[in-house]
């Protein structure tokens, strides 16, 4: 286990406002720190934190002080059937707890088995006995880190024959059973709305309102496989038109909600996110201005 973390000097955050945000990249560190771009907040993927000190954490230090911070986790794996990792908890907590983020999440996904890590944010059976396991996973590790923490819905391309709850009434029901928040990846309902010839609009306006703190966008490529049409969820393109759609919809009906913009693969330059944050945040103006 790490040994206790000491606290950063920034100015307490207790939550993330309703704007528009960029995943903190590499490429960028530099930039965003002599740039200091208007956007409502940073988020980066707890694991590459995970550090006693160093560069790596000095530079969290800094983007702390100038923006408000979302620690996104993938590699938790809490639908996982191997006992939850207590180091990684213990690394997450000592994160947690220094750098006091406005959002911690993770995913509605299983990534290891019999102690081998996959690598992979994979799907599980939506059933029963995977909603009690799941639900069990989540309120351990919010009890662990003293806090609550989002799950987010993720994207897949084969269905569990198991599977008989519809997603969207599992996603729902976790957030009721554990008192977890959700966030709602709208480009991953797409995604799967496609592959798996769902309602991805019908999805959304089943989800519990209040229970969905933010919401991400990215973007995703087509494939045609055997004549049969399938969306890649690869974090390495703009965010496509149905999905801003999508998007547009979702703000109308749950209000402004933290939305980030996600790109992981084929990194762009800064100016590229920043253009994709300000169109989310043209959408969030609007609802605001019609709410007004």
């Amino acid at each position: 286990m790490s040994s206790p973390a000491r606290q950063h000097s920034c100015p307490a955050l207790e939550s993330i406002p309703a704007h528009a945000g960029i995943g903190l990249r590499p490429p960028h560190h530099s930039q965003l720190l002599e740039r200091r771009p208007a956007v409502g907040f940073i988020e980066v993927h707890s694991e590459n934190f995970f550090a006693a000190g160093g560069p790596t954490l000095r530079l969290l230090e800094k983007v702390r002080c100038e923006y408000p911070l979302s620690l996104h986790g993938v590699g938790l794996g809490l639908g996982s059937t191997d006992p939850l990792d207590d180091m990684h908890l213990a690394q997450l907590k000592s994160l947690v707890d220094r750098f006091s983020p406005g959002l911690v999440s993770e995913h509605l996904c299983w990534g290891a088995a019999g102690g081998v890590h996959l690598n992979d944010l994979l799907p599980l059976p939506y059933t029963a006995e995977a909603l009690t396991h799941i639900v069990e996973r989540v309120e351990q590790t919010q009890e662990f880190l003293g806090r609550r923490i989002l799950i987010e819905n993720v994207s897949s391309y084969l269905e569990f024959t198991d599977s008989i709850i519809p997603e969207w009434e599992f996603l729902a029901e976790l957030a009721q059973r554990s008192g977890c928040g959700i966030l709602l990846d709208i480009n991953n309902i797409y995604v799967n709305a496609v592959n798996h010839a769902f309602d991805a609009y019908h999805y959304l306006n089943a989800m519990p309102v209040k229970a969905i703190e933010e919401i991400h966008l990215a973007g995703h490529i087509r494939k045609d496989v055997q004549g049969v049409t399938l969306l890649i969820d690869t974090h390495s393109r703009r965010v496509a038109t149905p999905v801003w759609d999508l998007y547009t919809h979702a703000i109308g009906r749950l209000g402004p909600r933290p939305t980030l913009i996600e790109w992981d693969r084929d990194i762009p330059p800064l100016e590229t996110l920043l253009d994709e944050a300000n169109h989310a945040e043209s959408i969030l103006e609007r609802t605001r201005a019609c709410a007004a």
